[in-house]
């Protein structure tokens, strides 16, 4: 198993998730069909289904193409909103990619409510599994509240927490500089923001080079009980301090727009 990003718009993410023992692949959110068609040429691979993380148009936007240009491919997605869908999934639902990757499907609605992440994990390849987020958790981060609540995107990063901790995650957008800027802020003593600090001023692509165990140690949005998070917020329910952070960040000075 293997993961590809393809950068698309201005900082949006597509991906190739590669079936190495059948080199096959599957393309989620495709956004930019002529360069997801690009990678996969490189990659020696053959696209059989595409993914979609959410119905917002810079993720789903490229499915009616990616449908004509892949036709009888199945198409994967949480709700009747997203173009050329053909697989309506919900939560927990399976499927299988190649020969040999497994994908279950996680509910996260809040950004939008057919936020859908996707956990991928193979039967042969030593990938410690990965997961694909959309708008729901960034690095460092989190999706604005569009369509839900705090007290939904509490419960949908509580849910991929539970996740194993080595699996790596791969997100919508590439807004981990403006998420690191904001965790200093709020959590300024925490030794894991040094090095997401190190991991940003080194990388300029940054997903694919973090965990849900990572994750757990410097997202603010996932360490709402933690004594600098509570302090930065002045509340004390995780549903209030939720929305309070989330309202930090949108009006953070320097903040990317997420």
């Amino acid at each position: 198993m293997k993961v590809v990003p393809v950068p698309v718009r201005e900082d949006n993410y597509a991906y190739l998730l590669i079936d190495d023992a059948s080199n096959k692949a599957a393309a989620v959110d495709p956004y930019d069909v002529p360069k997801v068609q690009a990678a996969a040429q490189q990659a020696g691979v053959q696209i059989v289904a595409g993914i979609t993380t959410h119905h917002h148009y810079d993720h789903s936007g490229g499915n009616e193409a990616f449908a004509s240009a892949f036709p009888g491919v199945p198409i994967y997605g949480g709700s009747q909103k997203i173009p050329a869908l053909t697989e309506l999934v919900k939560d927990n639902d399976e499927f299988t990619i190649g020969d040999s990757i497994h994908v279950k499907c996680l509910a996260t609605p809040c950004h939008t409510q057919d936020s859908m992440c996707y956990y991928a994990t193979s039967t042969t390849a030593k990938h410690p599994g990965g997961v694909f987020t959309g708008d729901t958790l960034f690095i460092a981060g989190c999706g604005r509240f569009f369509e839900g609540t705090g007290s939904e995107m509490h419960r949908a990063l509580s849910y991929l927490g539970t996740l194993p901790d080595q699996t790596v995650v791969y997100n919508g957008h590439e807004y981990t500089k403006g998420n690191l800027a904001f965790a200093k802020s709020v959590d300024p003593e925490n030794p894991a923001i040094g090095k997401l600090g190190q991991l940003v001023a080194e990388n300029k692509i940054t997903t694919g080079l973090t965990t849900i165990g990572d994750e757990k140690k410097w997202n603010p949005f996932m360490r709402l009980q933690s004594s600098p998070i509570k302090q930065a917020t002045g509340v004390s329910t995780d549903d209030d301090i939720m929305d309070k952070l989330r309202e930090m960040k949108n009006s953070f000075r320097g903040a990317a727009m997420l």
